[in-house]
């Protein structure tokens, strides 16, 4: 080969350092990128040239290897480091980061791409974009705030955004129930002073209220018609809501009994044998009677009137003083183990409605326990008072729930505006009856909501958005996919910190964070470059050294060339 060739020789070593250094010099402009990922170039020889061709060994000659001159280097690879850069916190709610493998996956005017450059943030429409308006893509939710997993969409975060309330529809109940505690006997039994009518007969229930007399001399009546009656009371440890009767000129004995135990929420279907009969009725003792109150079995339904029982508010009398008696056969011992819980739902406009639940030992054998649940409210509208059932649940003897009955619960709301009935399904399974200091019994979950505004959300490690609402309830708004490649080298770099896909990258494996080789979403963070400045240096430093020394070869070859040239002279 002639000098000449020397010089091409040269140029590619040009050429290939400042392949070089427009490299390094882009790893340096982008070191503080956010996501950035840092690219390295690999040379190889162009060709080589055989001056003289190789030979085997004989029985007379040893053989001899080629003689070959290369002419010159090319750039063989432009390789990009996948590896992740450090993490940094913005504290910016829409900021995401990829911690490991992955890509986030958007939809943008050249179709699908990719990016590891989390600084997304929300669009007008509340939908998740990058900065160049692609839209981050994703799982919606169903109306449950089940992530719907399969077909991707644009991820849209409702920043205060109204949401609608919704019914409670189930309720689940957890706790455990003493079983080393005493079966619940006896009740509550207020008795009032004795009373008789204006003909001097002992009252029933179709007499008229206004029709009762007190057994002075001469006989003073009792109530009269127009008069309001009041009756508050607590029941257990709780303060029961003042419920009021007016009375009129049809108002019967009967009409006040029912009042009572509207009032007092006693549950006048539950007979338990050896325990007297629940409610209000009359006892009759020759031409008089007396006013009983009876409540439901265990200390929790314990009924107390306070001093004045039924007050008069129209005359500020008290015609009926209710004082612990008897009825005859049992007398006032409410006892017997029983707990009780409140439990908060919604209707469906978002109104709060509380239901109560007692619960009380009620019987115990040799294959397990069985407790009876009160349930009452006094949001309900019905005519029947707070009162909305009963039920029982029936352990087995190592403690776990076999069955329930009377776990469906109807609360009217007529006149509210809301649907009514509002039908509950209450849910025992995490309940246990083990022996124990005490009862318990507590709402873990409930499916109802009160209308609400999106104040915030968060994104966990596998991309799930959770909503914060005003209302103090949360919900899962979709989930943030990630894709990975068999071959991320093979992406092709569209710039912008975007990615498509290439012949040699693979198909993209999408789905949620930490599968299919991902790592995890952090929120609120971005992914710093990897660049390595000092390593990017060193590298200037080697291919700027390459330059001046290819370009050395040229400078020399020429000087050689002119020097040929004048020894014709």
């Amino acid at each position: 080969m002639g000098l000449t060739s020397t010089l091409f020789t040269g140029l590619s070593g040009l050429d290939s350092n400042q392949t070089w250094l427009n490299v390094v010099g882009n790893n340096i402009a982008n070191a503080n990128t956010t996501a950035f990922k840092v690219s390295s170039v690999s040379f190889s020889p162009q060709f080589y040239v055989t001056d003289k061709a190789s030979s085997g060994p004989n029985g007379d000659f040893g053989g001899n290897n080629p003689s070959q001159e290369g002419m010159g280097s090319q750039v063989a690879a432009i390789t990009t480091d996948f590896t992740p850069g450090q993490l940094s916190t913005t504290g910016v709610d829409t900021n995401m980061a990829i911690s490991g493998s992955g890509f986030f996956v958007l939809n943008s005017t050249k179709g699908q791409q990719f990016t590891r450059d989390g600084t997304f943030n929300l669009n007008g429409d509340n939908q998740l974009v990058t900065a160049s308006g692609a839209y981050v893509q994703g799982y919606g939710v169903d109306a449950n705030g089940n992530v719907i997993s399969g077909g991707m969409q644009n991820l849209t975060i409702p920043i205060g955004q109204d949401t609608e309330a919704a019914a409670t529809e189930n309720v689940t109940l957890e706790g455990n129930l003493n079983a080393g505690g005493a079966v619940a006997s006896g009740a509550t039994i207020l008795t009032s002073q004795a009373f008789s009518t204006v003909a001097g007969t002992a009252p029933t229930g179709a007499d008229l209220l206004s029709n009762l007399v007190s057994t002075d001399t001469p006989p003073v009546p009792l109530i009269n018609v127009g008069d309001t009656l009041t009756l508050a009371g607590t029941r257990g440890s709780r303060n029961l809501p003042s419920n009021s009767f007016t009375v009129t000129a049809t108002s019967t004995v009967t009409d006040l009994e029912n009042f009572i135990n509207q009032s007092l929420a006693i549950d006048t279907t539950v007979v338990e044998p050896g325990n007297p009969t629940p409610g209000a009725t009359l006892q009759t003792t020759g031409t008089t009677a007396q006013l009983t109150i009876i409540g439901n079995t265990g200390t929790q339904n314990a009924l107390t009137l306070g001093t004045q029982g039924l007050v008069d508010t129209t005359s500020s009398t008290t015609p009926f003083t209710m004082a612990a008696g008897t009825d005859g056969t049992f007398t006032n011992d409410p006892a017997g183990e029983s707990t009780h819980t409140t439990v908060s739902a919604y209707d469906s406009l978002g109104n709060p409605v509380t239901i109560d639940l007692t619960s009380v030992l009620e019987s115990t054998s040799s294959t397990g326990d069985t407790w009876r649940f009160y349930a009452t409210s006094p949001d309900t509208t019905a005519a029947t008072g707070s009162i909305l059932g009963n039920g029982t649940l029936t352990f087995s003897s190592t403690g776990q729930l076999l069955s329930s009955t009377g776990t469906q619960i109807s609360i009217d709301r007529t006149g509210t505006g809301a649907q009514s009935p509002e039908v509950v399904n209450l849910n025992f399974s995490g309940m246990t009856a083990f022996a124990s200091t005490t009862s318990n019994m507590v709402m873990s979950t409930q499916d109802g909501e009160p209308i609400g505004t999106l104040t915030s959300f968060s994104v966990g490690g596998d991309g799930t958005i959770t909503g914060q609402f005003s209302n103090g309830l949360t919900k899962t708004l979709g989930q943030v996919v990630l894709a990975n490649f068999n071959n991320a080298n093979g992406l092709i770099n569209n710039g912008g910190n975007l990615y498509e896909t290439g012949p040699n990258s693979g198909t993209p494996l999408i789905g949620p964070a930490t599968q299919n080789g991902t790592g995890t979403v952090e929120s609120g963070a971005l992914e710093e470059s990897n660049v390595d400045l000092s390593r990017e240096f060193i590298n200037l430093i080697i291919a700027s050294t390459g330059f001046s020394a290819s370009s050395k070869v040229i400078t020399t070859s020429d000087q050689l060339l002119t020097d040929l040239l004048n020894t014709q002279r």
